[in-house]
């Protein structure tokens, strides 16, 4: 019975580990949970997404950057593409996926059996350099009782991952959208500013030369200096700014060396002639907001993680031990004899007579409660962001239009008038700059607000789709594209 009682121990591992069934490829797959986030966030910006792991796979993503950026004026739609397939950021987001799937690979895996083998009497050399051999093996029973509810947890936060990354896909698709309206409208506002800073020269080389032949006073002079000379300082901040614009558009799309010369828009495209109201918004970002699902994930973590307490809040730890001794005795006649004793087995458990674990059950159920009402908040939030982009999207296309169609044309008549009445000498050219002036002003209020309806814009779709810290493009006829020379 001995011979058996040895091939029961050193094959227990191996029983074991026959018995574990195979971890799903959904965790086990090299770009586990990808496609999932390559799935939702092309649902919701229409825009291809890679998860680059191989030098091989980086060239190809840098080639087609390239592609993108060669000899072309970058509109917004581009800018976000290139953001996402060249953000290192990102990538570093989606390489979180797979840790969490390696976690659920890992909890999906039962626990290693321990076995230990010592040798006693070492050294005497009258039994052969030992005395006694002896062998443990070590299984823990509680890791297979609970490994279900372990998984559930483990693959909750897998796909509380997965709702990360694409989370962090689309605040990055949002940032870049915003990052190219801003660096487009400062280039917008640098060029009405040095079309004013040109008609303002031409006034302060008519105040000097007035000045000269005694025509105009040292006041009227220094006052047309002045507002040039203040001109002056704004264009200069007005160029600050767009290079300012521009490399954060730059950041955003990972670009640098020889790649930065890309070119963006002079001015942000035409408004559209209308927009129309867009029914059920609050109902399609409950269903569409990945920060809710995001919670929603937590509240099933948080039950899962409730339901391993309560499993195991009396016993927290039980392994199974069993094991075989083998000791050499001398005989009368000088023999060594050996002698294998009976195989023990024996159970480990902790006592629960301090920690009964109500403390931690109190604590789980109070973990579960906090999720829940966190969900809760989050739907009443989201609710209130999407009325209020909608509100802002309707009131600031209404302002754009009021200056493109309103404000803008009077100043333009003015203009007009008053170039005619300079040509009978009915007016001054001071007036007739002064009317210059105020037109240009007309102009750059009016692409401002132009600017803060396509901002708007964005921020309706990011109360959609998520992504808070930008704006994110659907396909529901709302993308932006611009033409022009470039900066």
């Amino acid at each position: 019975m001995r011979i058996p009682t040895r091939a029961l121990f050193f094959t227990a591992p191996l029983l074991l580990g026959a018995c574990v069934g195979a971890v799903p490829s959904t965790y086990t797959d090299k770009k586990a949970g990808f496609a999932i986030i390559s799935a939702q966030t092309s649902a919701a910006i229409g825009k291809e997404t890679v998860f680059a792991q191989t030098q091989a796979e980086n060239d190809a993503l840098k080639r087609q950057v390239q592609v993108l950026l060669k000899g072309k004026v970058v509109d917004a739609e581009t800018a976000v593409q290139v953001a996402l397939f060249n953000n290192k950021g990102l990538q570093a987001s989606y390489a979180l996926v797979g840790i969490s799937a390696a976690e659920a690979w890992q909890q999906s895996t039962p626990a290693n059996p321990i076995v230990s083998v010592g040798l006693l009497g070492i050294g005497a050399p009258e039994l052969g350099a030992y005395r006694a051999i002896e062998g443990v093996f070590r299984a823990n029973v509680l890791d297979a009782t609970t490994r279900k509810q372990r998984i559930a947890l483990a693959d909750a936060s897998f796909q509380q991952a997965q709702q990360s990354a694409v989370g962090a896909t689309l605040a990055l698709a949002n940032q870049t959208r915003i990052a190219w309206i801003n660096a487009v409208s400062t280039f917008e506002t640098l060029d009405y500013l040095e079309q004013a800073k040109r008609t303002s020269d031409a006034g302060s080389e008519l105040a000097r030369k007035l000045g000269e032949t005694g025509a105009l006073n040292k006041a009227g002079q220094a006052r047309e200096q002045a507002f040039n000379a203040e001109l002056a300082g704004q264009v200069a901040k007005a160029r600050l700014n767009a290079t300012r614009a521009k490399e954060d558009l730059t950041r955003l799309m990972g670009l640098w060396g020889s790649d930065v010369t890309y070119k963006v828009a002079d001015a942000l495209p035409a408004l559209p002639k209308a927009v129309g109201k867009i029914s059920g918004l609050e109902s399609k970002a409950l269903r569409n907001r990945v920060d809710l699902r995001i919670a929603q994930l937590g509240l099933e973590a948080q039950a899962a993680a409730f339901g391993l307490t309560d499993q195991t809040r009396i016993v927290s730890d039980l392994e199974l031990v069993g094991g075989i001794e083998s000791e050499r005795e001398i005989g009368l006649s000088g023999d060594i004899n050996q002698k294998l004793a009976p195989p023990k087995l024996e159970v480990e458990f902790a006592i629960p007579i301090f920690d009964s674990g109500k403390a931690r059950m109190r604590k789980a159920e109070l973990s579960y409660l906090q999720a829940a009402n966190a969900l809760a908040e989050k739907a009443v939030n989201v609710r209130s962001e999407v009325r209020v982009a909608e509100a802002s999207y309707h009131a600031s296309y209404l302002i754009a239009r009021h200056y493109h169609d309103v404000v803008v044309p009077l100043r333009v008549t003015v203009e007009e008038e008053g170039l005619l009445s300079y040509n009978g000498m009915i007016t001054n050219t001071f007036e007739l700059l002064t009317d210059v002036r105020e037109k240009l002003g007309a102009q750059l209020e009016a692409a401002n607000a132009k600017r803060d309806f396509y901002l708007a814009q964005a921020d309706l779709n990011a109360a959609i789709y998520g992504g808070s810290t930008g704006s994110v493009g659907s396909g529901d006829g709302l993308a932006i594209a611009a033409g022009g020379a470039g900066h």
